[in-house]
């Protein structure tokens, strides 16, 4: 497959798409039909977008439960981040000899 034929879409295009996801708490593979744009492109969105404050602000949760669960699960993400942090820290602290 060639990938000349890729598709560029502007980073308010994607933003956007992110926000719309996240305000109508829409599956991602009915926006990505929507749209007409592929699911794992989308993904890779809101990977990258996900986090932004004015996306985060819409974001709703079907139950309280949901929100919990995604709250727990950015702690999560952020304490592993911490522990990467760390390990380079220490990593880059040591003086060669």
């Amino acid at each position: 497959m060639a990938r000349g034929n890729r598709k560029h879409y502007d980073e308010t295009f994607k933003k956007e798409t992110v926000k719309y996801i996240a305000e109508n708490n829409k599956p991602v593979a009915q926006a990505a039909r929507e749209i007409g744009v592929n699911e794992n492109t989308i993904h890779g969105w809101i990977k990258k977008y996900g986090q932004q404050p004015e996306i985060k602000a819409v974001q709703t949760f079907a139950t309280p439960e949901a929100e919990l669960i995604a709250i727990q699960k950015e702690i999560r993400d952020l304490k592993e981040e911490n522990e990467i942090l760390k390990k380079a820290m220490h990593y880059f602290s040591k003086s060669p000899r």
